[in-house]
């Protein structure tokens, strides 16, 4: 009997400490759970930052170009004007008084 009541003995040891195993791991997949929402709902603030970012450097770039082709409409009349005044000068020194 003695060796029977060690080998129970020893297997409710064994399946106390296998329940301590499970229940441990149990505690860690759960707080891995949580460690998991916690840092997906941080990544989804992330993306919608990043999006929002996005979406102010893309009208950042239109302005930039809208401001960009302001000063190519200035450009071009300056030269228009440049090219008129050259041909002004042309005409009079041609002596056909090409003027405007």
């Amino acid at each position: 009997m003695f060796d029977f009541e060690t080998s129970v003995s020893g297997i409710e040891y064994k399946v106390r400490q296998l329940a301590d195993e499970v229940e441990r791991l149990r505690r860690q997949v759960a707080e891995s759970g949580h460690r998991c929402e916690v840092l997906q709902k941080a990544l989804d603030e992330k993306e919608e930052q990043i999006n929002q970012l996005k979406e102010e450097n893309s009208i950042v770039k239109l302005g930039t170009r809208l401001a960009e082709k302001e000063d190519d409409t200035e450009l071009k009349i300056r030269i228009n004007q440049m090219i008129r005044t050259i041909d002004r000068s042309l005409g009079i020194l041609k002596g056909d008084g090409m003027s405007e």
